[in-house]
């Protein structure tokens, strides 16, 4: 069965890529010639087993054939981006490595100058200037506060879009203030999109972030084409609210995650195993999380100074607390690793990663 899906994936890719205009998987174009149609859409069933085995061959795929990030975004936007922190900065330069037209603000203004020297662009002095012309404008920064300060007012983005603009706020803040937002932008004809990251900054920087979004449908169409630029996956979860919504239970899941983690390396530990042999073994099973894949051997080592701050992980727990107390549900456990992050930042470890529960097991 595998040699006769090789040949035929060989066949189908001989012909489509010679263009022959008898071949299933071309189409014409507008101007005429074949457009290649991606062959892993249409036959997978026929070549999916043949991809997923490491022993078996795969076929060479050529340039036209690539689904890549640079394939999907080769219309050029104007965009603007407001806040340039650890995540925007790089989150800005991946949408203008993709073609479009980004004017930044950022609240240092040096950062934003930096910013443009580097990747090209413009700096503005406000966020209503950033955002004049813009089609889409993209905001990344601290708080519920901090959003508010860069899109309402008379120097916000909201005074400087025009009607049929988008808004799309990758910042982690609460549902109630994307819905404040969101009808804020309606009463303009702006569409707004709450559309909170995960991946951290390694995510941000490799252009792989997991993008959760709220909104209506029909702007988000538009949008996520853009948004495409910097993320691994861009998912519509529902109406305004519903991508922060979608992170606080991201970041429900990791807090619990990362407290069992801590107990169970520094249980390793104490049991005088090996722990890069232990990380191997379990990490194979059930066990297995990106949190032990990416933090579990420099928590064994006391290793902290990277990744994403307690400081901004107990904004985002605390978010998550408040919302609970909306709908009812119950965070024992959140509730409690929100507690123990208290405890790490009074020693000192604000900035450290948040894997650094693992330092109050070990260092008491």
């Amino acid at each position: 069965m595998l040699h006769c899906t090789i040949i035929f994936a060989s066949l189908v890719y001989q012909g489509c890529i010679s263009g022959h205009t008898t071949c299933p998987w071309t189409k014409p174009r507008a101007g005429g010639g074949p457009s290649v149609v991606p062959l892993a859409g249409l036959c997978r069933s026929q070549v999916g087993s043949a991809r997923t085995s490491p022993a078996r061959r795969q076929l060479p795929r050529p340039a036209s054939l690539e689904t890549s990030k640079q394939a999907r975004s080769i219309e050029m936007t104007k965009v603007a981006f407001l806040g340039l922190g650890v995540m925007g900065f790089p989150m800005a330069g991946h949408l203008a490595a993709a073609g479009h037209d980004v004017t930044v603000y950022n609240r240092t203004a040096a950062k934003a100058e930096a910013w443009a020297a580097k990747h090209g662009g413009a700096a503005a002095a406000t966020p209503r200037q950033a955002a004049e012309g813009a089609e889409i404008v993209f905001s990344c920064v601290g708080n519920d506060d901090d959003l508010r300060s860069v899109i309402l007012g008379p120097e916000g983005a909201f005074a400087g879009m025009a009607s049929g603009s988008i808004l799309v706020d990758n910042t982690t803040a609460s549902a109630e203030v994307a819905r404040e937002l969101a009808a804020a932008g309606q009463e303009q004809g702006i569409a707004f999109i709450d559309a909170p990251v995960s991946g951290g900054q390694a995510g941000a920087e490799n252009g792989q972030l997991t993008v959760m979004c709220g909104g209506e449908a029909a702007a988000f169409e538009r949008a996520q084409p853009v948004i495409d630029a910097f993320a691994r996956a861009v998912t519509l979860m529902g109406p305004a609210g519903a991508g922060q919504l979608t992170k606080m239970v991201n970041q429900i899941c990791i807090a619990g995650l990362l407290q069992g983690l801590s107990e169970g390396m520094n249980f390793g530990l104490k049991a005088g195993l090996d722990m890069d042999k232990v990380i191997d073994v379990i990490g194979k099973g059930a066990a297995q999380s990106w949190q032990m894949d990416n933090r579990a051997a420099t928590m064994c080592k006391g290793e902290f100074d990277f990744g994403f701050a307690v400081d901004w992980m107990r904004k985002d727990l605390g978010i998550c607390l408040a919302e609970a107390q909306n709908n009812g549900a119950r965070l024992p456990v959140t509730a409690l690793v929100d507690q123990l992050y208290a405890q790490v930042q009074a020693r000192g470890g604000k900035r450290w990663d948040t894997s650094s529960l693992m330092h109050l097991l070990a260092n008491d």
